[in-house]
């Protein structure tokens, strides 16, 4: 009986002390995971404030380097970026308006003049936007003068249309070689200001003229940065007029083909 006794306390001493690593396991267990929360949360407010301080320090660099680079020299390139792109913007908003379907318009045109006759396709002309289509009202306004003089008269208006789809690209070639040409402006001037800082001194050190060549390096490429954005926007209107004037001719060519299956059929 003694010895049941004993055998029950040694069990219960066992499952007491049992019960008790295994609360004390969970409690570190728990206290672990709470920690690395903290953590976790920790580096990601750090990040953030990083983030924050990169995005920050970004926009006072840039600020800087506009001082760096001397208000004056720098102000005229930030006015050849502003002036050269509202003449881009302006370019690639008029040629896309431009731009029009010249196969429907055409299959239009040919039903309106196989239905309603030339002012019927006039109408069609009119109401449609784009230089192809004034091309066409012009040359069926001359219908009854003959196939000779329409087609003078479409060769002659497409010149103009033409002519319009290039206008604006003269001021857009000029800031771009201006921006540049301000930068390396900027350059001599600041190389100037370092021999100046030079004689005066009487001694060459990298501190006499570290101020100037900054100032020499940053117009310069900042000069040639705004010649990169605005080249690539006058490529683009150059490639895009080449693709308008192409239809406009190919497009005249069908023209004066529906005119004159038109006149046979009269």
């Amino acid at each position: 009986m003694k010895r049941l006794f004993a055998l029950i306390a040694v069990f219960g001493m066992l499952f007491f002390m049992a019960s008790n690593v295994a609360v004390a396991q969970d409690e570190a267990a728990a206290t672990e995971t709470a920690t690395e929360q903290v953590d976790l949360a920790a580096d990601v407010e750090e990040d953030a404030a990083a983030a924050a301080e990169e995005g920050k320090s970004l926009h006072s660099q840039l600020k800087q380097k506009f001082i760096e680079g001397g208000p004056t020299f720098m102000s005229f390139v930030l006015i050849a970026l502003i002036l050269g792109l509202a003449f881009a913007i302006e370019r690639v908003l008029y040629l896309n308006l431009a731009t029009t379907n010249t196969k429907k318009l055409l299959a239009k045109i040919e039903d309106a003049l196989e239905n309603g006759g030339v002012e019927a396709a006039k109408d069609i002309c009119r109401d449609t936007r784009g230089p192809v289509a004034s091309i066409f009202y012009q040359g069926l306004d001359r219908f009854d003068h003959g196939i000779d003089v329409v087609e003078k008269t479409v060769i002659s208006y497409g010149g103009v249309q033409a002519g319009l789809l290039e206008k604006g690209l003269s001021w857009i070639s000029l800031f771009i070689a201006l921006a540049p040409m301000l930068g390396f402006m900027g350059t001599v001037i600041g190389m100037i200001g370092a021999f100046d800082a030079i004689e005066v001194a009487g001694d060459i050190s990298p501190s006499l003229v570290a101020g100037g060549i900054k100032v020499a390096l940053i117009t310069t490429v900042t000069g040639l940065v705004v010649a990169i954005i605005l080249q690539i926007f006058y490529n683009y209107c150059v490639a895009k007029i080449d693709s308008i004037i192409n239809n406009m001719e190919d497009a005249s060519i069908s023209l004066l083909d529906l005119i004159v299956k038109h006149n046979m059929k009269k």
